[in-house]
């Protein structure tokens, strides 16, 4: 999920590792390369993914019958905590308004509406501001959180939640992007990306990758790589802790908040 330029050369070396690793353990069929081809939905739903990593909210809404949960990754970028992540709201660096309830009445950019960290979260706090109707005036749709900050910093939004590991991460990608913008809140911490496989994979070979990727995260060839990627490690956890982020929506909904199909 997080493969942004200067982020490639790590995945690559990532999964190089933990696809030798499966291979020596006699796993067959592993793909030599990482498939970039597709969208994460198409992979997300392919019955031979052998390891990918989902968005939060499309894998507790949409995907959890299809995909085995196998760790969730532990965060070293701002504003996250052990395994849980959140979304950073950004303005326009000029624009005067300093705090989240200024920008009631204004037009928000949001990546997908399924993502989590760019719609759902984003609903979430801005419906932790009370009042009552609509938040939003409008919804502008980027494509991506990448997108949704050139949105914003050309004046096409006035503000958007953009994961905090790719805000981080955009300064080595996208020189001068983030410098081009300012936080102006944080939402609530939730499960960071977790690392899936399909529910299709045996269960033998899924405890295998879990065993390849948690390896990874500690193997010291790989520290350079982690840290590009902002990896200080993963956990196995329970798939229930991602109800959370559908409870999240629940309370965006109660309270009126624009919805991405408004």
């Amino acid at each position: 999920m997080y493969d942004h330029p200067a982020q490639r050369a790590a995945n690559d070396a990532l999964w190089s590792w933990i696809a030798g690793r499966l291979v020596a353990a006699g796993v067959e069929g592993v793909p030599p390369a990482l498939d970039r081809g597709r969208t994460p939905d198409v992979l997300w739903q392919d019955p031979a993914l052998l390891l990918g990593q989902a968005c939060g909210y499309p894998y507790a809404r949409f995907h959890k019958e299809r995909l085995r949960l196998i760790a969730v990754p532990r965060y070293g970028a701002p504003h996250c905590e052990e395994t849980r992540h959140c979304s950073v709201i950004v303005a326009r660096m000029a624009d005067p308004r300093t705090a989240l309830a200024a920008f009631r009445g204004a037009a928000a950019a949001i990546n997908e509406p399924a993502s989590n960290t760019g719609t759902n979260l984003l609903r979430h706090t801005a419906a932790e501001q009370g009042g009552a109707g609509p938040f939003f005036a409008a919804l502008v749709r980027t494509g991506s959180h990448v997108g949704s900050m050139r949105a914003v910093s050309a004046g096409e939004a006035d503000l958007a939640a953009i994961d905090a590991v790719t805000f981080a991460a955009a300064e080595a990608s996208y020189p001068g992007l983030a410098e081009s913008l300012k936080v102006i809140a944080v939402s609530r911490r939730v499960p960071a990306l977790p690392f899936v496989t399909a529910m299709a994979t045996p269960e033998p070979v899924a405890a295998l990758v879990q065993e390849a990727l948690l390896a990874a995260m500690a193997a010291p060839e790989l520290a350079e790589a982690r840290a590009s990627l902002f990896l200080l490690g993963a956990e196995a956890v329970a798939p229930a802790a991602y109800d959370e982020v559908l409870e999240l929506e629940r309370l965006a909904d109660a309270a009126g908040i624009l919805a991405p199909e408004d």
